[in-house]
């Protein structure tokens, strides 16, 4: 069904893979959006088992996007690094595939809620509770439940 890469001295692990996407704060989400035109938004983001997580308002592109085709992928640059005088950059680079789906079940909206903000705020339990509280009802939580994910490193990075 996922192509396999061509390039398999470059390919990383899984655990490789899942590493970065533990590490990552942000990543590129790529939709098929208006008129079949792709669509790739930036946005934080958290890797839980085999899913990713991220937050969304209740309108826009994005929502639309997902609402129409549920299938998407998702992709996390670990390092790009531009190596002037071989004409080449050392990159690392994970992408993901799978279907998103937006969560309508309040507890486990809550559940991948705290997930999010536990990554981004770890030390203020009372302070992310209240804003998770406060922003409940508007935020739309999303998940990305992985089908196939691929990781790949310049050949260089691999001595």
């Amino acid at each position: 069904m996922f192509r396999e890469m061509r390039r398999h001295r470059q390919i990383l692990s899984i655990k490789e893979c899942t590493d970065i996407l533990a590490r990552g704060t942000a990543g590129v989400l790529a939709v098929l959006g208006d008129n079949d035109y792709p669509y790739t938004v930036p946005l934080s983001y958290v890797h839980d088992s085999s899913r990713i997580i991220f937050h969304m308002a209740k309108s826009g592109h994005k929502l639309d996007a997902i609402k129409d085709h549920s299938k998407v992928s998702f992709c996390v640059i670990d390092q790009d690094q531009i190596v002037e005088e071989e004409y080449t950059t050392y990159f690392r680079s994970v992408i993901v595939f799978g279907k998103a789906k937006i969560l309508e079940d309040t507890i486990e909206k809550r559940n991948a809620f705290e997930i999010f903000a536990e990554k981004y705020s770890p030390y203020d339990e009372l302070g992310r509770k209240a804003e998770i509280d406060k922003l409940f009802n508007q935020t739309m939580i999303v998940v990305i439940d992985i089908e196939h994910m691929s990781g790949k490193e310049a050949i260089e990075l691999k001595k």
